[in-house]
């Protein structure tokens, strides 16, 4: 824990009671009591201030912190007392030693603390009290000698426990404050990892979707050119030309979500458009596949990260219908109802047990759309058995009616 929070103006409170206290021990030692030898005086007040500065020396109540024990015997309450004793040899030799009684009190209450500190004022008080009685016995009948005392040691009191309440104040509102930069800091630090991990899960449903989806179907491609070439230079010519295509085309949609944009099937074309050249990539990268894309519904537009999505899953899906499924037919549906639209690719192929297990190659395929499709606040379900074909659903709520596409939407090939 830090030390004192109010250190500045504890050490300047520290010092206006030292200038105080050697300002009334110099004035205490030039005026002895006639009845008394100077050197008494002197030799008492010598004594008084090296005790005084080496308790000050040693001592450093202002550099710890608020909340630990005060008051120990030692060296607190063995210099305390020692004050007291030579205080009360300088007053016997000098009536003006009675000044030194307030800041003596003062310094008690911050040695001490606000229980034994207490206890030392009485005894302070009691003690000038006394030295006051002697002084005046036989005078006038005056009390003065009795409330001096009194009111000092309330008032040295009253000081010492509101200047203890302010610091605790303080203290705990710095505490509050770190606290409340602590947690801010966790948050910050939380905010900055969910980020992180945000845009790493993007990324990675990009590269699936679009990367690696290419390199697969460039492999594909490539791989039947090598069987054709020899035997078909037309056709391997042919594949290793939609090879090229395909790895331009990966190559501008690395770019693109790089920056976050849409797909570039996306680009000055509607959705339906958009699932169309995605359906023709497929069915050019797999040998006797043939995929339709349908429409139902009035069609309309839709925000353009509702579109981007429904792209992305239609490229994952058909790429897994092409890489895992040996399926002949493929369909993709799009259907928009007042307040969803629906997205249905189906296959004919192998099928496969659904689980929560990763494709079958390993991949990332199915738990990428999910995501993707979760964030935007729609569902996924697959469904697919060995043998029966895979059907892969995704419903999307439509935020708000847009406008109606034309003709073109409602055509299908």
């Amino acid at each position: 824990m830090p030390a004192h929070p109010a250190l500045p103006v504890t050490r300047g409170l520290l010092i206006g009671l030292d200038v105080l206290v050697a300002a009334l021990l110099t004035t205490a030692v030039l005026q002895p009591d006639e009845s008394v030898a100077p050197w008494v005086a002197l030799v008492a007040g010598t004594a008084f201030a090296l005790l005084y500065a080496w308790g000050r020396l040693t001592v450093r109540v202002d550099r710890e912190p608020l909340t630990s024990p005060r008051g120990a015997w030692w060296p607190a309450g063995g210099w305390v007392a020692g004050l007291l004793l030579l205080w009360a040899a300088l007053l016997a030799s000098s009536t003006a030693a009675l000044w030194i009684a307030f800041p003596l009190m003062l310094l008690e209450m911050h040695v001490l603390g606000p229980h034994r500190g207490v206890v030392a004022v009485v005894v302070t008080t009691l003690l000038a009290v006394g030295a006051g009685v002697v002084e005046r016995s036989g005078a006038d009948g005056s009390i003065g000698y009795v409330l001096g005392p009194v009111v000092g040691a309330c008032v040295a009191v009253a000081v010492m426990l509101g200047l203890e309440a302010l610091a605790r104040e303080s203290e705990q509102r710095r505490r509050t404050v770190d606290e409340l930069t602590t947690v801010s800091e966790h948050l910050a630090a939380a905010e900055r990892d969910a980020a992180v991990a945000g845009e790493r899960e993007r990324l990675a449903r990009e590269i699936h979707d679009t990367l690696a989806q290419g390199l697969s179907a460039i492999e594909l491609l490539l791989r039947s050119a090598d069987l054709s070439i020899g035997t078909d230079d037309e056709q391997a010519h042919r594949f290793v030309d939609q090879a090229r295509r395909t790895a331009r085309e990966n190559l501008g949609e690395a770019r693109r979500f790089v920056h976050a944009l849409a797909p570039a099937d996306l680009d000055g074309a509607t959705l339906v458009a958009a699932l169309r050249r995605v359906a023709d990539r497929a069915q050019d990268t797999a040998d006797g596949l043939q995929v339709r894309v349908e429409v139902s519904g009035d069609g309309r537009r839709l925000p353009v990260a509702l579109e981007a999505a429904l792209v992305r899953v239609a490229q994952s899906a058909l790429a897994n219908v092409v890489q895992h499924s040996a399926a002949t037919h493929a369909a993709v549906t799009l259907t928009f109802e007042d307040d969803e639209v629906v997205l249905d690719v189906v296959d004919d192929g192998c099928g496969f047990v659904p689980g929560p297990q990763p494709d079958q190659a390993g991949g990332f395929g199915l738990a990428a759309m999910g995501s993707r499709i979760r964030e935007i606040g729609g569902t996924l379900a697959v469904e697919s058995a060995p043998g029966e074909g895979t059907a892969v659903a995704v419903r999307l709520p439509v935020p708000s009616p847009a406008q109606p596409l034309g003709d073109e939407l409602q055509e299908t090939p």
